[in-house]
């Protein structure tokens, strides 16, 4: 997995190279927002982690002209800046991701992994399960032909399950992926899965104990 890493703090830089390297990662990196662009724009990443504050040119320009080009690769946005509007417009120019400084080394990874895990997953137009149904693309869900209202979270997460439906799902895997790793307590997973069975019935998610829950195909 190649991650590009765009920052000036080259202290920074250079704990986010070792610890990203330990993890996997193939780590490349620029000190400025136009060598960013430059390695950004010629593919072959995976993911890039990308500041905001950069010389040269921010981060918000790089996102912005990438996007242009029809460069599609995953992008967190590393800032101090921590404004809900900072976070909005850096999601509103086509980063995929915000985490604001200081933040945690795991967390960024989780993240990272997060983004990868999408990106990398080819959905199909319908999901099913016995006969129970969630098209993507209109984000509704259906039993037995009668339409259930889910929240944006619930939907979420039942997606995430049917999509790896008759594997078991842990806990950690599923706050990470619906979630992003924000830092809610593994225990929330336990809470929507409550809501999700209250809605659709006990049977359609299965819990294994000590391992997750399960969706049968």
């Amino acid at each position: 997995m190649r991650v590009l890493v765009v920052d000036d703090e080259r202290g920074l830089v250079r704990a986010l190279h070792r610890g990203l390297t330990a993890e996997g990662f193939a780590v490349d990196v620029a000190y400025d927002g136009e060598r960013g662009l430059e390695l950004a724009a010629q593919g072959g990443y995976d993911v890039i982690v990308l500041d905001v504050m950069l010389p040269r040119r921010n981060g918000y320009d790089v996102v912005t002209e990438l996007r242009a080009q029809d460069v599609w690769t995953p992008v967190l946005m590393l800032s101090a800046k921590d404004g809900e509007y900072d976070v909005a417009d850096g999601l509103d120019v086509g980063a995929d991701d915000y985490l604001t400084k200081p933040f945690a080394f795991v967390v960024l990874v989780s993240r990272l992994r997060a983004l990868l895990r999408r990106q990398g997953q080819v959905r199909p137009p319908v999901l099913t399960a016995g006969d129970l149904v969630l098209d993507p693309a209109t984000r509704r869900v259906t039993r037995s032909g009668e339409a259930v209202a889910l929240t944006t979270r619930e939907l979420a997460l039942l997606e995430y399950l049917m999509h790896h439906a008759d594997r078991v799902v842990g806990k950690v895997e599923l706050r990470d992926h619906v979630w992003d790793g924000t830092g809610e307590d593994v225990n929330v997973v336990e809470v929507y899965v409550g809501y999700l069975r209250r809605k659709l019935g006990r049977e359609v998610v299965e819990t294994i104990r000590g391992a997750g829950y399960r969706v049968a195909g």
